[in-house]
C-alpha cells in the first residue's frame, strides 16, 4: 500500500494539532527549530528521536549546530507530507517539552 499524502484540509487539520511547526516554503513538508542548553542536551534530543525514527522506518532530515537542531519532515514515497509527518512530529513534540 502506497503512502498517501496529505490533502490540503488533511495538512491544515495536522498543522492546527502541532502549533510549533511550520509548513515549508513548497508546502511538501513540515520544519521546526528547537534550541537546548547545550550541545550534549541537544545530542540527547537527537538519539531520543533517532530511535523513534528507526522504530517507525521514517527518518527525519535533520541539522545541528551547538543548541540547535533543525528539523524538516517529509515523505519521499508520498511525494510530500504524509501521516507518517504528523505521528513523528507529535513523538518529536512530546521529547521537547
Amino acid at each position: 500500500m502506497a503512502l498517501a499524502q496529505l490533502t490540503p484540509a488533511e495538512r491544515d487539520t495536522a498543522l492546527a494539532a502541532l502549533p510549533h511547526w511550520a509548513l515549508s516554503e513548497d508546502s511538501l513538508a513540515i520544519t521546526r527549530t528547537l534550541k537546548f542548553a547545550d550541545f550534549a542536551e541537544a545530542f540527547g534530543f537527537m538519539a531520543r528521536v533517532a530511535i523513534m525514527a528507526e522504530k517507525a522506518d521514517h527518518h527525519p532530515e535533520w541539522f545541528n549546530v551547538y543548541n540547535r537542531v533543525e528539523i524538516r519532515l517529509t515523505t519521499h514515497d508520498a511525494g510530500g507530507l504524509s501521516q507518517r509527518d504528523v505521528a513523528l512530529a507529535t513523538v518529536i513534540d512530546g521529547f521537547a517539552t
